[in-house]
């Protein structure tokens, strides 16, 4: 009994020696008390970290052999206030430090502060043991310090490269050193921020992990350093892996819906000076401002959350007031004005079609004469007059089925005249093959006036992006008028675009999308003519869509031959940012693009599956819906995005991350209309039960074409 209390008495003491001797490793900190890195390593216990009240305790407070991070407070206002004393002292004192956005380093002048757009940060060395030399990592709001000469040791520059996860030509001639080691001495110096990781929202979140765990490495070589765990201020709503709750379709329908309120999307009533100020100054961008009031429709919806963020992480809203997102944003609201009995989103989606089609200016002029080819025509946007100028066959289509179903669902003819002027109008404008080509503008109604002109033109465009979803608008107003006109073109531009398909196409951003768009009007044509050849084109396009099906449901971005590529991704480092782009770089990144592809994958899916009751493609949207649900924004800092969906996903982080090449509609851009609204309408669709199709079959358009009919009389 005495010797098994002695060995006890051993055992405990043993064990308290051996915490006693446990010591965290030690970090010295100068730095604000939010910091992220800091706040990240507190948390997760790793460290003992020591906060200096101000640098001269480097001297007092920190000893020798020991480990310093010098962290900035005010970036990007303020830099690190430093003298040469302070790097003489660490070296005496044999300091190995980190020092970030300082005010000076020894021997090195600097030339100037910059903060230049669409540049990127380059890994330049093999300094980080898990991230290859030419890793790219986006640090947003990106500003630093120009040095004025050439330095030694740099582990990351700032450039303006191509590339998804690598700069994949190389570095330009022009980079900028953004952290590098001092020649024999053991500090870091950053000409940046890196620090500011979670609130600036800089990604890929898996990168910049190992980009502090290398630097945490440097600063405590003989310390195993643990992995870097963080909450990121955006997530998505679900895991990759999580069973989704019964109820989750409903919740992400109701958790979309209220992203226009909390995006402040819905222009408030009182902007009616300020709509005149932005549109006089071409003011594309405004700041996200939680103050501002939330509208109710009548004087619609801006367009969209611009992908720039800030080094705050936030983004600006996007000004532009274009039909196609009135009208799709409108659809949205009818559709949860239904599911969920709101009266006030059927009154916001009733608000904003008459806001766009009676009281702004952009019916006015050519659009509503008679006499002019572009009667009926619906234009583009009404913040210039170039923009209203404008007519795009496939936003005029968008526009024409949102504000179709929108009229079903609130039960209403009002807008019927309108919207068969436009179908009518749109028909007369396509040519003898079924094609309609790009846009048209007034320029050319101008030189052109008379619409046989443009009905009679013998031009084939093999641009589903532009063309498929007339063919769509025209099938459902056959089925609607028995006006054999409307059948005619739609099934010669569909048989012409399917003898070319797929290598003939000449693709937008990408050759998926150009797929994806084909769904729609060949699942309507089996609706109208259910034959062999119809049922191939459609099978054959099915079959292509399920071969990009990630198994988590994503529709993978692939490129065609570049040759045939209206906007493919930059071919050059100096080409990035100066177009419309991809978000991959190359086939095989495994990105989806919420933006051009997987919504209209997504519409086209379901109504196939109504028109055609294939388990397989049933199963297709499934996956697919059950992804998007998952990937959805969740934010509770940033409720400018927080329910939105992002342009680009990264499906295999499960990331909201992309080339962010493009240089209007951006990786981080969330679109009212295109992306937000058509997700939001299927989903409710699905939670009705029911399809376009057949929530529109009352729909007593008929009446309106027997009294414009004359509008195609030749």
């Amino acid at each position: 009994m005495i010797m098994k209390h002695l060995m006890n008495i051993l055992f405990f003491s043993l064990l308290l020696f051996s915490c006693e001797n446990f010591k965290k490793p030690v970090l010295y900190v100068y730095s604000s008390n939010i910091n992220n890195l800091i706040r990240s390593l507190e948390e997760q216990r790793s460290f003992k970290v020591i906060h200096l009240k101000d640098l001269s305790e480097v001297n007092s407070v920190v000893p020798e052999n020991s480990a310093v991070l010098i962290l900035s407070e005010n970036y990007p206002e303020e830099k690190t206030p430093l003298n040469e004393d302070f790097y003489r002292l660490l070296i005496e004192r044999n300091i190995r430090a980190y020092i970030e956005y300082p005010s000076c380093v020894p021997n090195i002048h600097f030339i100037k502060s910059e903060e230049i757009k669409k540049q990127r940060v380059v890994v330049n060395s093999n300094f980080f043991d898990e991230l290859d030399s030419l890793t790219i990592l986006q640090l947003n709001g990106l500003s630093y310090i120009e040095v004025d000469k050439d330095l030694n040791n740099v582990h990351l520059v700032a450039a303006k490269v191509a590339g998804f996860d690598s700069a994949i030509y190389g570095l330009p001639e022009k980079v900028s050193p953004l952290l590098f080691e001092m020649p024999d001495s053991p500090m870091l110096i950053s000409l940046t921020n890196l620090s500011n990781f979670i609130t600036g929202r800089y990604s890929p979140n898996d990168a910049w992990c190992k980009l502090w765990e290398q630097i945490l490495r440097y600063l405590l070589p003989d310390t195993r350093i643990s992995s870097l765990i963080f909450e990121p201020s955006i997530t998505t709503t679900y895991s990759k892996t999580e069973p989704l709750p019964a109820d989750a379709q409903q919740k992400s329908i109701k958790l979309g819906i209220e992203w226009f309120k909390n995006a402040k999307m819905l222009i408030p009533p009182h902007y009616t000076d300020t709509l005149e100020f932005l549109r006089k100054n071409e003011i594309k961008q405004i700041k996200w401002d939680s103050e501002m009031t939330f509208g109710d429709g009548t004087l619609g919806v801006f367009e969209c959350i611009f992908s720039e963020i800030d080094h705050d992480g936030s983004q600006p809203i996007g000004t532009f007031e274009r039909g196609d997102c009135v009208s799709e944003t409108a659809m949205a609201y009818a559709t949860a004005g239904k599911l969920f009995n709101n009266s006030e989103y059927l009154e916001i989606a009733e608000n904003l079609l008459d806001y766009y089609l009676f009281n702004s200016i952009a019916l006015k002029g050519e659009y509503s004469n008679p006499i002019s080819a572009a009667y009926g025509l619906i234009p583009w946007g009404i913040n210039n007059e170039y923009w209203r100028g404008i007519n795009y066959g496939d936003d005029n289509a968008r526009f024409l089925l949102a504000a179709i179903t929108t009229s079903s669902i609130l039960d209403t003819d009002k807008w019927d005249d309108l919207i068969m002027k436009s179908l009518l109008g749109s028909l007369r404008t396509t040519g003898k093959n079924g094609f309609r080509g790009n846009l048209l503008s007034f320029n050319n109604f101008k030189e052109q006036n008379d619409w046989r002109y443009y009905f009679d033109r013998d031009i084939i465009n093999l641009r589903p992006h532009f063309e498929s979803y007339l063919w769509a608008c025209y099938l459902w107003a056959y089925h609607k008028t028995g006006e054999e006109l409307f059948l005619d073109r739609a099934q010669k531009g569909i048989d012409i675009t399917m003898d070319n398909y797929p290598n003939g196409l000449t693709w937008t951003n990408g050759l998926s999308q150009e797929k994806a768009r084909m769904i729609l009007p060949l699942s309507w044509l089996i609706r109208i003519s259910d034959n062999p050849k119809n049922r191939d084109y459609l099978n054959t396009v099915i079959s292509d869509i399920m071969k990009l099906q990630d198994e988590s449901g994503a529709i993978r971005e692939e490129i065609g031959d570049i040759k045939m590529g209206r906007y493919p991704p930059p071919l050059t480092n100096e080409a990035y940012g100066t177009n419309e782009a991809s978000l991959i770089a190359q086939n095989g990144d495994p990105v989806t693009d919420l933006l051009y592809t997987v919504n209209f994958a997504l519409l086209g899916l379901h109504e196939a599956s109504y028109a055609t009751d294939d388990p397989t493609i049933k199963e297709m949207e499934e996956k697919l819906s059950d992804f998007l649900i998952r990937i959805q924004v969740k934010s509770e800092k940033h409720p400018e995005v927080h329910g939105g969906w992002m342009r680009a996903f990264d499906y295999n982080r499960f990331e909201h991350w992309g080339s962010n090449a493009d240089h209007g509609w951006g990786a981080w851009c969330i679109e009212t209309g295109w992306t937000q609204s058509w997700i939001l309408f299927i989903l409710s669709l699905r939670e009705m039960k029911t399809s376009i199709w057949d929530i529109s079959a009352n729909a007593t358009i008929n009446d309106n074409f027997l009294s414009l009919k004359h509008m195609i009389a030749y």
